[in-house]
């Protein structure tokens, strides 16, 4: 398989911070080199000795971009995935962290008590937990959430992301300087 198939650009936004970190704000290089090649973005870094070719020209591969413009983030989409974001991977019963394979969540009201799918009545739940409260109520069931379901903001979820390890070897040294601004420089 060819290198480049896997290699990706980060996206920051005007004012150089990226512009999502849940998920992590990456395009394909395509896009992002035709993003520049449209002067629709910064090439802000490119990867070292990697360029592609066109029949007359060659080109460097970004593999950090900005946007010229600050694009203000809205609402958090209400996903699967942002909701274990929300709640950092951890049950909120037993509040062990475990892998996104092994969670589901749960309609703290179940949806045949009239329990809507929303920010408010879902959290994220071990199979375990979610087998012993059943079709009940959390105090129906003797269990207690350890956190109220609540809607977060994109500067909330950006923030767990930041706090939650992330498999370095995936992210290229030239992404470094602009994912890690808020952690300790070493003496």
């Amino acid at each position: 398989m060819n290198a480049m198939t896997h290699m990706r650009t980060l996206v920051l936004n005007a004012d150089m911070q990226p512009l999502s970190y849940a998920p992590l704000s990456i395009w394909s290089w395509q896009s992002a080199l035709v993003a520049v090649l449209q002067d629709r973005v910064i090439e802000v870094r490119t990867y070292e000795d990697v360029v592609v070719h066109s029949a007359t020209q060659a080109f460097e591969v970004p593999s950090v971009i900005a946007l010229k413009r600050y694009r203000k983030r809205k609402n958090v989409s209400f996903t699967r995935y942002n909701v274990f974001l929300r709640d950092e991977f951890r049950c909120q019963y037993c509040g062990e962290q475990f892998d996104i394979r092994d969670l589901t969540f749960d309609h703290v009201v179940p949806r045949s008590k009239n329990g809507g799918s929303n920010w408010h009545n879902i959290a994220t739940c071990c199979g375990a937990d979610n087998v012993r409260k059943a079709n009940r109520t959390p105090e129906q069931a003797g269990m207690k959430l350890r956190r109220a379901p609540y809607e977060p903001t994109a500067h909330e979820l950006d923030a767990v992301a930041r706090r939650l390890p992330h498999p370095r070897e995936r992210l290229h040294r030239t992404w470094m300087d602009f994912l890690y601004w808020d952690t300790e420089l070493e003496g």
